[in-house]
């Protein structure tokens, strides 16, 4: 396990890029995610805050994106609520199993708190992701558009309580539509 002094954790920037893309393609084994930060670098969702890289050494050896995405409510007359997608998140092969990808995650949901934002939604591992504070979403009120085990669908509130008494589905921009 890497000291927390041993990388640092910045938003990317725009010689991350390559770098970025084939974290992705290689935790990942194919181009789908890393197309997928391609779209949402150039959709209205993109926070640039939000990308993060961890770099060790000066070389960039993690990944993590959050997103805007909305809560488009039961009740029909209320406006979509704001959210935040966590996807993808993604360490070098080389650097898997050190702390990288869970500092980016800790780190991640720090900067969207401060920025005041109030729930991120992941699909993601059920083992992994509730040691950060992730619960079941169906549990939450929330539903998927598409199929999703139960298990894999994950929400935070960053905010006590932003999702109590929430009833509605997840709605990804378009630039997911090929990761999902």
């Amino acid at each position: 396990m890497l000291e927390k002094e041993d990388f640092e954790i910045r938003p990317e920037r725009p010689e991350d890029k390559a770098a970025i893309w084939e974290i992705n393609r290689l935790a990942f084994g194919g181009e789908a995610e890393p197309n997928l930060v391609d779209k949402i670098r150039n959709s209205t969702g993109y926070i640039p805050q939000l990308s993060l890289v961890a770099v060790r050494q000066g070389r960039v050896v993690g990944h993590i994106l959050f997103s805007l995405i909305e809560i488009r409510l039961d009740a029909r007359t209320d406006p979509p609520m704001p959210a935040l997608a966590l996807a993808p998140m993604a360490v070098h092969p080389d650097f898997q199993s050190q702390g990288i990808g869970s500092a980016l995650v800790r780190k991640g949901l720090e900067i969207c708190r401060d920025l005041g934002h109030v729930a991120v939604v992941v699909i993601g591992h059920p083992d992994y992701y509730p040691r950060f504070g992730f619960t079941s979403a169906r549990s939450k009120g929330l539903e998927a558009l598409f199929p999703v085990p139960d298990e894999a669908f994950l929400a935070i509130e960053l905010m006590p309580g932003s999702l109590h008494g929430v009833k509605g589905s997840v709605v990804y921009p378009p630039a997911f539509e090929e990761a999902i």
